[in-house]
């Protein structure tokens, strides 16, 4: 199943509490749950001004419509082509 990383605009997003952001978590959690095992969230990286999350879905429509379901921006999905990492290096 095809992964993807999505880009929330979120301001001060690196600002929130911690019990904003477990606010958060519990909304999407709840909105996954709802949609069914075909749509998983992998993690979420909060920097200054966004929140960049990882998750795995049939289609980016997926993403979109849990996004939509939970009142989160997804300002930018991008499908993960490959992933590549220090042992990609490496010769074989």
């Amino acid at each position: 199943m095809p992964k993807y990383i999505i880009e929330r605009e979120i301001p001060n997003a690196g600002a929130l509490t911690a019990e904003q952001l477990q606010g958060i978590s519990q909304k999407s959690c709840s909105v996954l749950h709802a949609m069914g095992p075909k749509i998983q969230w992998v993690q979420s990286y909060v920097t200054g001004d966004k929140i960049y999350c990882v998750y795995i879905a049939p289609d980016e429509a997926s993403i979109k419509e849990h996004a939509e379901k939970g009142g989160f921006p997804a300002n930018r999905i991008s499908e993960v082509k490959t992933v590549i990492d220090p042992a990609t290096a490496e010769s074989h």
